[in-house]
């Protein structure tokens, strides 16, 4: 077959198969240029799950008569003109090619008016020819109606789903544009019945129904406001606590610049914030937007504009990190979720350098910080232990109950008894705390090791026999240039060859493990994302062993001498609400609460 030039139409319908994968595709690129357009209210109508019909209704600024028909060409647009318009988009749309590729695949019509305009005009697509426009009525705005979905390519249609699927996606889609605009009003209709409204926000006390009505009643009242900036970078939004964390990821949502994307290396900072603190196999819920100078970031590098390429990754990556840490840091028991204002004073100063962010071991506190600082116990490990356990040495088994002033009664309150050996009862301001014990201490214990260990630098162990280990010429390349970085975590790696590595010494805290693996881990980190985690992360999984074994026990008898002072080290430790393995330390029983239960004001 010889080479020939293919049909607009053909053109068109190929690439309407990159962006247009099912109704929600439709409405996503819809919705795009609606927000583009400046439009405060937004109503989507659908009918069979957007399959037979879909019509997006906004109130922007309109397109003129005559641009109509250009609107509808390939590689037309008015959001950008030259390639440096390209290099800061600033727009959620660009290309231009959302409008041919939908209505090459479908019955397409589109009407709108400007408002130097007296008479809206109207444009459709029959069979790929734009047909000449007409009068119409229309108010401010643009209309666009898209009806058979994949009429003219049948199998497509064919790996459409059932209504209800297709429907899902759309909410869903339409759910994260109202996060992301909260001061635009989006109506979904399906079927001619209502289904979902989302409220223009105009004050902030409504921001709090807005995240409610996108992500139910349980996010808001367990979520941390984060607000923090640096180095030209500013993130700010919600992320919820590790006792609110989700079986999967249908609730975490980042936006840069506004634009919702699924970026990998946002998602391994964010996992590695959370470390510490989630159960295992449970995933973190965050709304978290990040302001960026547009020419920092690239856009244009998925089809459907899912994906953008930061030009300093390492920086952005190491600011998420940072700011989800000292949130989490802040968010010690007995402060409300919604009091914490996470890391808004915290991160003032500017971020260090790329070549500073190399993830020692080093304190994650700030000097600049506004919070009460963990005191810091350079101890031995082994006298740190003794240290707090001397702490629950055994003490007289009665000791008079001090007086209690609830006004000014610390966040935990006062200790009042122990149940059962596992569980301490105290009273505050609010109401009746109740707490694990041996969750409580396991935490706190934790922290101080980690403390004392930070205290002591990273220590060495030589090996008696350096462990010899093929490997590619990449990672053989990764560990010569990284040597200095290697040896400043206590591994000592030397290239033997062009692929093969001789590793002569390992962290002490690590001394057991396997040699080959933790030098093969850590080389993939920082060939994937320029850092890692890896050694602190091995030796806080050991150093949380020995803070869940020198824990206070069940059945334990303490005194309230005891018990207070365990409740007196929970709110000065940070990430005290929930022990290391993510389960929650304690629990508020309000008054109200308490009524409630044996029907007290009825």
């Amino acid at each position: 077959m010889p080479i020939q030039l293919l049909p607009e139409t053909l053109i068109n319908q190929i690439a309407a198969g990159e962006v247009v994968e099912r109704p929600a595709s439709v409405v996503k690129e819809l919705l795009e240029n609606a927000l583009d357009a400046g439009a405060s209210r937004i109503d989507i109508d659908l009918e069979e799950g957007g399959i037979r019909l879909i019509r997006i209704r906004d109130d922007g600024v309109g397109i003129a008569a005559d641009e109509l028909p250009l609107a509808l060409s390939r590689h037309a647009t008015s959001k950008i003109t030259s390639l440096d318009d390209l290099e800061c988009v600033a727009t959620l749309g660009f290309r231009g090619e959302a409008l041919p590729s939908i209505a090459s695949v479908s019955k397409f019509a589109i009407t709108s008016r400007p408002a130097d305009q007296a008479q809206a005009h109207r444009v459709e697509v029959e069979n790929g020819r734009v047909l000449a426009g007409v009068p119409a009525a229309h108010p401010l705005g643009t209309s666009i109606e898209v009806r058979d979905l994949f009429f003219s390519v049948p199998a497509r249609r064919k790996f459409l789903r059932a209504e209800r699927t297709e429907l899902g996606h759309v909410e869903d889609l339409v759910r994260t544009l109202a996060l992301a605009r909260m001061d635009v009003e989006f109506r979904i209709q399906h079927n001619g019945k209502p289904i979902r409204h989302f409220r223009a926000v105009h004050v902030e006390l409504d921001v709090h129904k807005r995240l409610t009505e996108a992500l139910g009643d349980a996010f808001a009242p367990a979520a941390l406001r984060v607000s923090a900036e640096a180095a030209g970078l500013r993130l700010h939004g919600w992320v919820g606590l590790p006792t609110a964390s989700r079986s999967q990821t249908d609730q975490q949502f980042f936006f840069v610049n506004g634009r919702y994307v699924k970026d990998r290396l946002v998602a391994h900072a964010v996992k590695q914030a959370y470390a510490d603190v989630l159960f295992h196999g449970r995933h973190a819920a965050f709304v978290l937007f990040l302001d960026i100078d547009p020419r920092r970031v690239d856009v244009n590098v998925h089809p459907a504009k899912h994906e953008v390429r930061f030009r300093d990754g390492r920086l952005v990556h190491d600011f998420v990190f940072r700011s989800l840490h000292e949130a989490l840091a802040g968010a010690r028991a007995g402060v409300a979720a919604n009091t914490v204002e996470g890391v808004s004073n915290g991160l003032s100063g500017p971020l260090p350098s790329p070549e500073a962010l190399d993830y020692r071991l080093a304190s994650p506190t700030h000097a600049g910080s506004s919070r009460p600082q963990q005191p810091s116990m350079a101890l031995p490990v082994r006298e740190q232990v003794a240290a707090y356990a001397a702490l629950y040495a055994a003490a007289p088994a009665h000791v008079a109950m001090p007086a209690m002033d609830l006004s000014r009664a610390p966040p935990l309150g006062y200790a009042l008894a122990q149940l059962h050996g596992v569980y301490v009862l105290a009273q505050n301001a609010q109401g009746l705390v109740l707490i694990d014990m041996h969750a409580a201490h396991e935490r706190i214990t934790y922290e101080r090791l980690k403390n004392a260990r930070e205290g002591q630098g990273v220590q060495s162990q030589p090996l008696l026999v350096p462990v010899a280990m093929s490997v590619s010429e990449r990672e053989a390349d990764c560990a010569e240039r990284e040597s200095e970085r290697l040896a400043e975590w206590g591994i000592d790696v030397q290239r033997s060859g062009p692929q093969s590595l001789s590793v002569r010494s390992v962290p002490v805290l690590l001394a057991g493990a396997d040699a080959r693996q933790l030098v093969l881990d850590v080389l993939a980190d920082l060939i994937e994302h320029g850092q890692t985690r890896r050694v602190a992360e091995l030796g806080n999984e050991l150093l949380a062993t020995l803070a869940c074994h020198t824990s206070v026990r069940a059945n334990r008898q303490l005194n309230l001498a005891e018990m207070n002072a365990l409740l007196r080290d929970m709110e000065a430790t940070e990430r005290s609400g929930q022990c290391n393995h993510g389960r929650p330390t304690w629990i508020q029983l309000s008054m109200a609460e308490l009524d409630k239960l044996f029907l007290r004001g009825r």
